[in-house]
Order: structure tokens, then sequence, then C-alpha cells
């Protein structure tokens, strides 16, 4: 079961990776803010009914602590999927993931101070050799017109990244404060539904889903099933197993996804660089699963 642990963020990268699909399709129908909440609106929906039947206990939280649920929301959810959407339809899809894939720095330096959590050399490492994966898969070092960018995605990536990594931060806050991975998930969901709610033009969801209803319905429902609940469920409950960190290099597989997933729906065809890159940041994931030699040397005088 340990193992698993280490996959989840993994899943989580993936996950991540498939949302320009959902969101270069729906661009065409709704606004930024329109998409965002309607994807945690059904996603705040679907976790909370799941929660009533198998955890309700998973619902008490004290009031003293909302500030973490509503920073992890507001400052981590929010950011990332405003962000992020804007990235997909300014770069390309590897590209944007690449961008939101630099948030371990930030997570890193932040839970050092705050978690006190070692950063060892194996660690370092494995950041660089992923920083330096996602570039190469981006295709930014090469001239291919499926590969277009602009300055402000560029920016309004990378803004992404550190909302991503405050995410991190305050769920491992809430984490140590005792509450259950899905508690936080829902919480931090619940605020930006709840905020964004005024916002949204209802009447483009509304629309769009009229137009063929089945099809339609089932896609924004698999949009924020696989863009907002699985995501954000498996990593939180990954950072309740593992440090912070190492959470957050696992995740930078999202632009390995996004890579494929380029491929396969809008032609963004990989170059030799990109493909090297990809191989590099297996390289630096397989690095990261692998226990270190002090850990399994402890585990063996404990058993």
């Amino acid at each position: 079961m340990k193992k698993l642990y280490g996959f989840m963020p993994i899943i989580t990268g993936i996950c991540f990776g498939s949302a320009g699909i959902f969101v270069r399709k729906l661009s065409g129908d709704m606004n930024n803010t329109t998409m965002v909440a309607s994807r945690l609106s059904v996603a705040v929906l679907l976790l909370g009914i799941w929660l009533a039947y198998s955890h309700p206990e998973y619902f008490k939280i004290r009031l003293k602590d909302c500030w973490i649920f509503i920073g992890a929301g507001l400052l981590g959810s929010l950011g990332v999927n405003v962000c992020y959407n804007f990235a997909i339809n300014e770069l390309s899809l590897s590209l944007a993931a690449v961008l939101l894939a630099l948030s371990p720095i930030v997570v890193m330096i932040v839970a050092f101070f705050l978690f006190h959590e070692a950063i060892t050399r194996r660690k370092v490492l494995s950041i660089f050799l992923a920083i330096c994966g996602c570039v190469l898969t981006s295709g930014i070092f090469e001239t291919n017109e499926s590969m277009h960018w602009s300055w402000i995605g560029i920016l309004v990536g990378s803004v992404g990244a550190i909302f991503y990594a405050m995410y991190s931060i305050f769920s491992k806050i809430g984490m140590r404060r005792g509450y259950p991975a899905l508690t936080i998930t829902f919480y931090s969901i619940l605020s930006i539904a709840v905020i964004l709610l005024p916002f949204a033009k209802w009447g483009d969801v509304a629309q769009y889903i009229m137009q063929n209803p089945l099809p339609h319905s089932g896609f924004m429902l698999a949009h924020s099933l696989c863009v907002a609940v699985a995501p954000y469920a498996f990593y939180t409950v990954a950072l309740d197993h593992m440090d912070a960190g190492k959470a957050s290099i696992l995740c930078s597989c999202e632009p390995v996804a996004a890579m494929v997933f380029g491929i396969c729906f809008f032609g963004e065809i990989p170059t030799v660089l990109s493909i090297t890159g990809l191989i590099i940041v297996l390289v630096a994931l397989a690095m990261l699963v692998l226990p270190e030699k002090k850990t399994m040397q402890k585990n063996e005088k404990s058993d």
C-alpha cells in the first residue's frame, strides 16, 4: 500500500495534464471564470455526496482553522485553475504544463522553513533533472509551428506554479492539525465554488449543455472528475504519506502527459529534444520512487 501512495502524485500530474483537452474544447462556449466555477461546483457536489455517504465525520472542522481551507482554496486551487486555463489557451499544452511543474522550487524552499523538511542531494538532483526534462519537453528551443507561445502566457503560467506550491503548503498545515486529506480537498474547493458562484455566466453553461444534452453533460462531468476531484484528492492523500517537496516533484510528470494529449488531440508533434526531455523526467521520477539507502537501512533495523 505504501508504494501506491508514491504513484498518487503521478496520477495527479496525468489528470492535470488532461486539462488542456477540456479547456480548449470549452473555451469557445464559456469564459475562464465560468469554466472554473462550473468545474468546481460539480466537483464539490460529487465529493460532498461521497463524503456524506462514506465519511460524514470528515465534515467536522474547527472555526479557528477555516483560514487553512480558504488559503488552500483561494491562494492555491483558484489560482492554479485560473492561471493554468489561461496558459493552456496561450501556449502549447506541454509548455503550459512545464511552467506549472516549476512549483517544486517554491514548495521546497517554503517547506524547509515551515516544516523543517530536509533537502537531500537526491531531491535537489531530481528537481534539477525534472526541470531540465520539462523544459526540453516543451520544445521552446526549437522552431515548431505546433508549439505556440506568448509572453503573457508564460507570465501567467509561472504565477500558476506559485499558486500550485501554496496549495501544497496549506494542505500540509491542515494535515499537521489532524484533518483528513479529503476534508482539506472538499473545503478548499467549496470555498472557491461559493466565491465564484455570482461571477459565473451560468446561462452559457446551460446553453452549452442544451446543444447536445447527454454528450455535453458527460463531458462536463468528466471535466470535473479528471481536473478537479481526482487530482486534488490523490495529491492531498499523498501529502499525508510523504513530504511536500517530494510529492510536488512527482507531479512533474504532468508535462509528459500534456505532451501525449497534445499529440493525440491537437497534433502537437514532439521533436527529438521533446522525447529526450520525457526520458529525463521519467529518470527523475524513478530516482524519487526508489528509497534512499539510509531509509532502507533504518527499515531493516526496525524489522
